[in-house]
């Protein structure tokens, strides 16, 4: 992944301004915050559920069947 230096944030930053305006991109970085939060989150839960599967004697019990 290639290095991304000072020149190439400006740019980056320099579009984003131009495309959302000023007054809009408090609200675009927020949503952007929001959003990589939930992603870390759903990454955590999904970890966690495999953590969970691999735990010795959790597994040993067979769901019940439903009745039909």
């Amino acid at each position: 992944m290639p290095n991304v230096g000072f020149r190439e944030v400006l740019v980056i930053l320099l579009v984003v301004l131009l495309l959302f305006g000023s007054k809009r991109i408090p609200e675009v970085m927020r949503a952007f915050g929001k959003g990589i939060r939930e992603f870390k989150k759903a990454a955590r839960e999904l970890e966690s559920g495999n953590d969970e599967d691999k735990e010795p004697g959790k597994g040993d019990e067979k769901p019940s069947s439903p009745a039909g």
